[in-house]
């Protein structure tokens, strides 16, 4: 009688030759199960045409349109290794499913890293003050899910005296600040070896040149080893269809950034990717009332946080586990 693997890949017509590395553990090719799936469908939908009962005898010609586009879409490739063109249409289909599914104008970005930049962060403890301006700027930025009130930024308040985060309370409600204590905020490192990328099965989020740690949304399974890999607690998952309302919506967009996200995929923050690369600061650093934080390159020694970190005595989080985060905190 046949082994398991080799009735599996006389069930999918695999050839007995083929190198069995090339396969993953149900004996399929890693890089075909989409195509696998478009073909059996494409089939399908023949068959059904030939019945009598195609799809352009039942919608619309608007209807059509977007289940063209969202048939696409489902099929198209890793972001990271798609071509510039295939970015533009992805983008584009993107961009016509928005107007067509909820009649949003929304504009996504392609735009790539800027050469001779490395994002960089720092967080002045001396100035924070807890008011947490900073929460509500990136979820409305980032489109975050409103019914869970998601939020890719903690604040920490802490006892006066030590300078460990998890002994502080991330859901204090009272007047801040307070004398006995003094507040920490904390989001993703954007880690020079950030632990969360080797584990992606799918390599939905890897690091890009200028140091943002991102994730294609579309290629995100929801298996949350990034998330037990983070050791910053930095990753969110959406447990349900995120929830913005088309007039709460940040229409200026990139595709690993602020674009709309589905039920069962992982999210995180990109530095505000959608406005960094455009010259500007990351939406909490700009809603920071007392200027507590700071962004910028680098690579520039010029550079506002490149003078903090030469002039002033920083730490990082957890630095002993060699993650390298691009995130520092100090004092005045």
């Amino acid at each position: 009688m046949k082994g398991l693997r080799e009735r599996l890949k006389s069930f999918l017509g695999l050839e007995e030759s083929e190198n069995p590395s090339k396969f993953d553990f149900l004996g399929r090719k890693k890089q075909s199960r989409r195509g696998f799936l478009k073909d059996a469908t494409t089939t399908a939908g023949i068959g059904a045409s030939i019945m009598g009962v195609g799809a352009s005898t039942l919608i619309g010609e608007e209807e059509k349109e977007k289940l063209s586009l969202s048939w696409e879409n489902y099929f198209k490739s890793n972001y990271k290794y798609m071509s510039k063109r295939d970015r533009k249409k992805a983008v584009k289909r993107l961009e016509r499913l928005a107007k067509l599914k909820r009649d949003e104008n929304v504009s996504i970005s392609d735009k790539d890293a800027i050469p001779g930049v490395l994002f960089g962060y720092a967080f002045n403890i001396s100035k924070c003050e807890g008011y947490m301006d900073c929460i509500k700027a990136c979820l409305e930025e980032n489109n975050l899910d409103r019914k869970s009130n998601m939020q890719y930024i903690k604040v920490f308040e802490v006892e006066n005296g030590t300078l460990s985060v998890e002994n502080g309370d991330n859901h204090f409600f009272h007047e801040t600040p307070t004398d006995e204590h003094f507040y920490m905020g904390t989001q993703c490192m954007h880690c020079e070896n950030p632990p969360c990328v080797p584990v992606c099965p799918t390599e939905a989020t890897w690091k890009e040149n200028d140091g943002i740690v991102v994730v294609d949304y579309d290629w995100c399974i929801g298996c949350r080893y990034c998330e037990a890999a983070c050791p910053y607690e930095a990753r969110r998952f959406n447990w349900a269809e995120p929830e913005v309302s088309s007039d709460q919506l940040t229409t200026n967009q990139h595709y690993l950034g602020n674009r709309r996200k589905a039920k069962g995929v992982m999210e995180k923050c990109t530095f505000c990717i959608q406005r960094s690369r455009e010259g500007e600061n990351p939406a909490c650093v700009e809603a920071c009332p007392t200027g507590a934080r700071v962004f910028g390159n680098l690579l520039d020694p010029n550079s506002e946080i490149r003078k903090i970190i030469e002039t002033k005595k920083v730490f990082r989080l957890k630095e002993e586990l060699g993650t390298e985060p691009k995130f520092w905190y100090y004092m005045d």
